[in-house]
């Protein structure tokens, strides 16, 4: 039997790089890559590493390397968590609907 574990990301990791972006941890950087469904490789395809780009996958999950923001970017709107860049997470999304607040988040 196995058990499925989530790691939550921390909000501050699911904003534009210029209003105070934080680097994911390891085990985030690896959670998003478990909610795309690809393998290291498959990652490092979309994202144009090299040929070894799974090798760099590995190094931003053990923390030997930092990910860069455009890398992160693209994986949390692969992951279906938004476009952070825009300031449009699933987390504002939500929390607009919550609220009734007239922001124009798209979905």
């Amino acid at each position: 039997m196995t058990v499925d574990v989530h790691v939550e990301i921390r909000p501050e990791c699911l904003v534009p790089a210029d209003e105070g972006w934080e680097r994911p941890r390891g085990a985030e950087v690896q959670e998003v890559v478990r909610r795309i469904g690809l393998s290291g490789r498959a990652v490092a395809r979309v994202l144009g590493l090299s040929e070894h780009g799974g090798r760099q996958i590995r190094r931003w999950i053990s923390e030997d390397a930092p990910i860069n923001y455009p890398a992160w970017a693209i994986l949390c709107d692969m992951a279906g968590l938004g476009t952070i860049w825009r300031g449009k997470t699933l987390a504002a999304s939500s929390q607009a609907h919550v609220s009734g607040s007239g922001d124009d988040c798209e979905e």
